[in-house]
């Protein structure tokens, strides 16, 4: 069983993701918050695997709340970030603030449960088209914090390979450029998360586009 929290200011659209996600046999809601405030007193007294964060929140934005409990604990839930725009200007913030990826609020309802069981299995949800269009995009408009030493811990093939997960590219596509086995890809990526200290895939995006290892386009 997957424990949700759902965290959105808008009465409406709150209880409607609580009623979609509990029509789901592998789906509960734990709780739900109106402001990030209360999503971050809830998860902590909840202890759900997945939140479903809304950014714009009145007394506590969804960034600084999808922050504070990242960094509560080593085993924090994973922050699933709703957005209404396709072009939100807080999502590349929310994934450096630790978001492991986000849709929008009008994908289908197929869709939005395999989002949740896809962060909650600890993967990071940056398939989508929209999803690489929207890191490159707000990367491109926040100045890199340019770290040369940063990715020294990595091989050439696992810098290699993070280049490639920084462009939106899944483990099959990386494996299909590359000539190797999806299973060799899986282990390079895990072996960047660690050296890294990451948590996943959406840490080792902001990760690769911070460092200059790769250039958004304009």
């Amino acid at each position: 069983m997957i424990r949700a929290l759902v965290a959105d200011d808008q009465q409406v659209v709150r209880e409607g993701f609580v009623a979609l996600l509990g029509t789901q046999a592998d789906l509960e809601v734990v709780a739900s918050a109106a402001d990030g405030a209360e999503a971050v007193a809830l998860s902590a007294e909840h202890r759900p695997d997945v939140v479903l964060m809304d950014v714009r929140m009145p007394v506590l934005d969804g960034i600084e709340a999808t922050r504070r409990i990242v960094e509560s604990s080593e085993e924090a839930p994973r922050i699933l970030v709703l957005t209404t725009f396709d072009l939100d200007d807080y999502v590349y913030d929310a994934l450096q603030a630790g978001a492991s990826g986000f849709l929008l609020k009008d994908v289908p309802a197929e869709t939005l449960f395999e989002a949740v069981r896809v962060v909650a299995a600890g993967e990071a949800l940056l398939a989508p088209a929209i999803t690489r269009r929207l890191i490159a995009e707000f990367a491109r408009l926040r100045p890199r914090q340019v770290r040369p030493d940063s990715l020294s811990a990595l091989t050439p093939r696992e810098t290699e390979i993070l280049g490639l997960v920084a462009e939106g590219l899944s483990n099959g596509e990386i494996a299909e450029r590359l000539v190797l086995s999806d299973e060799t890809v899986k282990t390079h990526v895990s072996h960047v998360l660690r050296k890294l200290g990451l948590r996943d895939r959406a840490q080792a995006v902001v990760v690769a586009y911070e460092s200059g290892l790769v250039v958004p386009r304009v």
